[in-house]
């Protein structure tokens, strides 16, 4: 069964970092574009940053532009996502997917993580 399992979140002040990570189970996922999205409660699921599968392509949610950085590791099987100079808006379940395409929608990827959470104190 292909899995995206995601750690690194907790609780940090605002300023702080943290660094998200999310391992896929399968190999073929190394040929995959991987995508992170969070939910804040009461809102919906939005874009945060996406990357091909070989790395040479990213893109940003305005709102993380500059702050926030996706990388991968396809040895690994790994993705992550470096949170700088975090705010309480980041507060959030962060989830990692993957799919055949680099989109900024939900719909664009089929596999999903369980999510992990990210808050930000003030």
């Amino acid at each position: 069964q292909v899995q995206l399992v995601e750690s690194g979140g907790g609780l940090v002040q605002a300023g702080g970092s943290l660094r998200l990570s999310c391992a896929a189970s399968a190999r073929t996922f190394a040929r995959y574009a991987r995508g992170w999205f969070r939910q804040a409660p009461g809102k919906e699921r939005e874009f945060v940053a996406a990357i091909n599968w070989s790395g040479g392509s990213t893109y940003y949610a305005d709102s993380v532009k500059g702050r926030f950085t996706i990388s991968r590791d396809n040895a690994k099987n790994t993705v992550y996502l470096q949170m700088n100079s975090l705010k309480p808006e980041d507060t959030a379940v962060y989830y990692c997917a993957a799919g055949a395409v680099t989109e900024t929608t939900i719909e664009a990827y089929p596999y999903w993580g369980q999510g992990t959470q990210v808050t930000v104190s003030s």
